[in-house]
């Protein structure tokens, strides 16, 4: 490891500010034996994801153990399609309307459930109720007990930052579940019907054919994992940036009482939407958008791409360009108002990812976060007990607040 990639591995948020007014966009992390480009130009950015079914995508070092060999996030070609044919349509449109009531419950009741005087971690409040979500998508029901040891398993490995780069850099990543959660994340995917997706993957299609527990268990736990952790992330940032501006907060309560939309529809509350859309630009729970590797020689910004070099799109650099994003560094809702911000690289706003991995539950993560918000401001009034911990530590392949967040309901 040289000094470039040492210093982005022990302080990569600190590092990649320090690239923000680098305008060439690329920044290359090693030259041997490997070639790794750090990417942030838009017009690079756009390319990568347009050339994206000619290229590899390498699995996470630290998240391999825990999301399978198998998951769907490594595979490519065919197979990768197939599965992205099979999972988006639940989770997109008038499918997911249909799973409004039931996400409406959930967050009611997770929301009731904090009362006046408490002090919580917002981090872990806002991970137990998105994962109780997609729980209920991936299996049609929440089974707590298994949620439990799931969570207990994935903050056992990904919970510390410390532990998150020991398995990234000293170690072969972080542990794979045990057999006994494996064996009931398999027999709770045995008792789903549709629409779970659990069902849709035992009943696999000519593409996929059946799947064996091996496959499967990998597809169960990517799931359930990538559908809640950035979510929480993005939701658990979107509070922390509203209690830190309370005129922006008093706007928003107006805008919630002028309707009864739950915030599931982004058109009867545009400034939650915006607020959200904010959230992600300044707080990315992805801060790459994957790597990507070139099977055949390219050219990237008009200079030689030679096949094998590992391209890491980052999502945290390319949404602080100043000449996209006027004080970047801002939190400022109103860059999103009265305009449609485009869903491209192009356009330097990237937080679900693009091209042929851009994120598959993006409309799901949206929803859940404005009706999560939208609960807790209709319902609480909470202020953070200790905004110096407002931080971003790595989780995983992610960065999340820290766990020391600590949110106090006062009325």
């Amino acid at each position: 490891m040289n000094r470039t990639e040492f210093r982005f591995a022990v302080r990569p948020l600190p590092f990649l500010d320090a690239q923000a007014s680098n305008p060439g966009g690329v920044l290359e992390l090693r030259a041997r034996p490997t070639r790794r480009l750090l990417v942030w130009h838009p017009d690079a950015i756009e390319h990568i994801f347009r050339r994206d079914r000619q290229m590899c995508h390498r699995a996470s070092r630290t998240m391999s153990p825990i999301l399978g060999s198998r998951s769907l996030l490594w595979a490519d070609g065919d197979r990768h399609l197939a599965y992205r044919r099979m999972l988006a349509p639940p989770l997109r449109g008038r499918r997911l309307a249909l799973r409004h009531p039931a996400i409406a419950d959930t967050v009611s009741a997770a929301v009731g459930a904090l009362v006046r005087g408490t002090t919580f971690s917002l981090p872990e409040w806002t991970r137990a109720v998105t994962l109780r979500i997609i729980g209920q998508i991936v299996f049609g029901e929440s089974d707590v007990e298994l949620l439990h040891g799931f969570t207990n398993w994935i903050t056992g490995e990904l919970g510390s930052r410390r532990r998150t780069l020991v398995h990234r850099y000293l170690g072969r990543g972080a542990s794979r579940s045990n057999a006994d959660l494996d064996a009931r994340l398999l027999s709770a995917a045995g008792g789903a019907r549709p629409p779970a997706l659990a069902a849709l993957l035992l009943a696999g299609d000519t593409t996929l054919g059946a799947l064996e527990d091996g496959e499967l268990r990998d597809q169960l736990v990517s799931l359930l994992f990538a559908g809640h952790e950035t979510t929480a992330s993005a939701t658990a940032w979107t509070l922390y940036w509203l209690d830190r501006h309370d005129g922006l907060r008093g706007d928003l309560v107006a805008e919630l009482a002028a309707t009864t939309d739950s915030g599931a529809d982004a058109t009867q509350v545009p400034l939650l939407h915006a607020v959200v859309q904010e959230s992600l630009r300044l707080s990315p729970p992805a801060t790459l958008a994957g790597n990507r590797v070139p099977v055949a020689d390219d050219e990237l910004l008009g200079a030689p791409l030679p096949a094998g070099t590992v391209l890491m799109p980052s999502i945290y650099l390319a949404h602080r360009q100043p000449d996209l994003f006027p004080q970047p560094r801002r939190f400022d809702p109103n860059r999103f108002l009265d305009k449609t911000v485009e869903r491209t690289a192009s356009a330097g706003y990237l937080p679900f990812g693009g091209g042929t991995r851009r994120c598959l539950g993006s409309e799901l993560a949206m929803l859940e976060i404005r009706m999560i918000v939208a609960a807790v401001l209709r319902q609480r009034r909470m202020r953070c007990v200790n905004p110096e911990a407002g931080i971003a530590q790595p989780r995983g392949h992610a960065m999340a607040p820290s766990p020391r967040l600590r949110m106090m309901v006062v009325a």
